[in-house]
């Protein structure tokens, strides 16, 4: 029987990639539904490449253009609030990779109609993670970190109680301007930011990578997972990208996870263990292996990592503040409106704004809450940005 599945962010390139993947094993999968924010034209040659009948455009002009042109027999909708039409019964994968806070209400939505979801929006998992375990709990749904790191600390850990760790290191291959100096930074345009020098990723991510707050947020995303103080935690530059993660054990042991950087390793493992494929991969690096040039991140060449300091060991709304706060500086930087190092200098000055503190010792108590402080705090941050 194939496996039924629903991809949200399809036209994205996590989205993409797990489509590649379907379509490799199209004996072994049903894609049950397919969403896209206004990417319409990608999203209309996925419903006809895998046959899919459900479909949702949240951009509602772009869900009007889109309506007008399908055929009767693929049902359009405009949000998430009718999916009790699309799933008759329990899918068996849902992939949330909406990228951004968009993303979290999606996620929340869709956990009770899967058996198992996997989630690449870490912008859910850090400002929601009580949320979202919540709703695994009730629907008693099963959930599993795609992020290649979070993906790395889960594999490398069945089998092992969470109390058996002594300590977890993120690598990070410290971006583009790894060598550059600190007047070379100042010169930085977006063209050459993007340019991630070993992953083939977005925009916005890139930029995240060549700052590293990506690895700030890959620190907390893994504190929620798991389930651990931050003290558990250590950045490694890894410039090679490699080597994913190292666990120390308190019984003298360490592993580690090694895997080329393609995000399509994690999905593969995801969605086709239980179908017993095999995944082809390249040899093993022992040229790599033999020189993984692991060090620890300078602070002050990334001064962005001293953030970790200011988030609290639990859940808060603060986190929705970083977030939201590094998101509208990345897209004024992408749009040429502020330079490559201001993305640093005003992030801190908007999160150590006195009004954002009291969000340190406030638990999120629904998504709407997490919505509206994300849309207040980047409106705040772009009146920093054109002052």
């Amino acid at each position: 029987m194939k496996k039924k599945i629903a991809i949200l962010g399809s036209t994205g390139s996590i989205g993409k990639i797990t489509l590649d993947i379907v379509n490799e094993n199209k004996k072994n999968f049903d894609v049950q539904l397919l969403t896209t924010n206004k990417n319409i034209k990608e999203i209309v040659k996925q419903s006809k490449t895998f046959k899919v009948k459900h479909l949702i455009v949240t951009s509602k002009p772009h869900y009007e253009i889109l309506k007008k042109k399908l055929n009767k027999n693929i049902k359009i909708y405009n949000n998430f609030l009718e999916l009790d039409k699309i799933f008759k019964s329990k899918i068996d994968y849902v992939m949330s990779s909406i990228t951004g806070i968009a993303g979290l209400e999606p996620t929340l939505n869709l956990i009770k109609y899967s058996k198992s979801i996997g989630i690449a929006n870490k912008e859910s998992i850090i400002c929601a993670w009580n949320l979202i375990k919540k709703e695994l709990k009730l629907h008693r749904t099963k959930f599993i970190p795609i992020d290649s790191e979070h993906f790395s600390i889960y594999s490398l850990n069945n089998g092992f109680n969470i109390s058996s760790i002594e300590k977890i290191y993120i690598t990070a291959s410290g971006g583009p301007f790894l060598n550059y100096t600190k007047k070379k930074i100042i010169n930085i345009n977006p063209s050459l930011a993007i340019k991630h020098p070993t992953w083939k990723m977005g925009k916005k991510i890139s930029i995240d990578s060549a700052t590293l707050i990506n690895k700030v947020f890959e620190v907390i995303e893994a504190q929620r997972i798991f389930n651990l103080k931050k003290k558990f935690f250590k950045i490694l530059i890894h410039p090679k990208s490699y080597l994913h993660s190292i666990i120390k054990y308190t019984n003298g042991t360490t592993k580690l996870l090694i895997h080329d950087t393609t995000m399509k390793i994690p999905i593969f493992n995801y969605i086709c263990k239980d179908i017993h494929r095999r995944f082809e991969t390249k040899k093993i690096n022992l040229e790599v292996l033999n020189n993984l040039e692991l060090k620890e991140p300078d602070l002050n060449q990334f001064p962005i990592l001293k953030i970790l300091n200011k988030i609290p060991n639990n859940l808060s709304l603060f986190e929705t503040v970083v977030i939201s706060a590094n998101d509208e500086l990345v897209d004024n930087f992408l749009k040429g409106h502020i330079k490559y190092n201001k993305i640093n200098k005003l992030l801190f000055k908007i999160i150590n704004l006195k009004e954002f503190k009291k969000y340190k010792y406030q638990k999120p108590k629904n998504s709407k809450q997490i919505i509206k402080l994300n849309k207040y705090v980047r409106l705040k941050t772009l009146n920093h940005c054109i002052e």
